[in-house]
């Protein structure tokens, strides 16, 4: 059972997990939760739905990627999106950024394999309502997603036990990538990693809608920032820091 933050320090609950109140929502008891799904992985998606409906919550879309969960959730309006992080063409963290700018009352709530505090305080910084681990979220999703509904704040147990200690939390993360320091703009970002995907810059210029002389330009700023100089290097730099998945080819282009 975990119960609502009543302080400034939210208590973490003896499950772990801890709430935060914000302007709480009443729900009607009658009318089903609905939620769009955005995970590049058709077999957890299709997990994710026989859980959320066994719970009678009601799935009204499925993202295969970030682009896509930012058109179905300007289109679906759903009451929750649950967001992964590392996804193709455009990431979770890119992803709640823009479905957020479009509608700031969208709940996106984080379920995602990486769980560092980095990871948290990116996609708490841009708006993310919460973060689940894949690795515990049967447990938890549906009461995540009710609460969160609520205008409450729902975060997994080791998250939240670290927040709660504050260790490594500082409070001016910008979103954006920042390794030793360094800081990409949120197209560097995108053109990262694309091109870490595999894309040659003709591509990535047709899926961003700019130019290919644009492409470079993004591209060889990231690298000069990063010190990077081969596009090797760059997928492993991407995948160190969960732009794109560990599974990735590392790809010339």
């Amino acid at each position: 059972m975990a119960y609502p933050h009543r302080s400034k320090k939210a208590k973490p609950t003896t499950a772990g997990k801890i709430l935060l109140s914000t302007a709480e929502t009443r729900v009607s008891p009658l009318k089903k939760i609905t939620v769009l799904l955005a995970d590049d992985h058709a077999v957890i998606r299709r997990s994710l739905r026989e859980l959320l409906e066994e719970g009678q919550i009601k799935v009204v879309g499925q993202a295969r990627n970030g682009r896509e969960a930012v058109t179905m959730a300007r289109t679906l309006r759903p009451d929750v999106i649950l967001m992964d992080i590392a996804m193709p063409v455009l990431n979770g963290l890119q992803a709640t950024r823009q479905i957020l700018a479009a509608n700031p009352a969208a709940k996106v709530l984080i379920l995602s394999a990486h769980s560092d505090d980095a990871y948290i305080e990116r996609m708490t910084t841009v708006g993310a309502v919460g973060f689940l681990e894949k690795q515990t979220a049967a447990e938890f999703l549906t009461e995540a997603i009710r609460e969160v509904v609520k205008g409450r704040r729902f975060f997994s147990a080791a998250i939240a036990k670290r927040m709660t200690n504050g260790k490594n939390w500082s409070r001016n993360f910008d979103g954006l990538l920042k390794p030793n320091g360094v800081r990409l703009t949120a197209r560097e970002t995108q053109v990262l990693q694309l091109v870490a995907e595999g894309q040659s810059n003709k591509k990535v210029a047709s899926t961003l809608s700019i130019s290919v002389v644009a492409v470079e330009k993004h591209r060889q700023h990231a690298m000069d920032k990063l010190n990077i100089h081969e596009a090797a290097d760059l997928t492993r730099y991407a995948i160190a820091t969960g732009t794109v998945e560990s599974g990735v080819k590392l790809t010339i282009v």
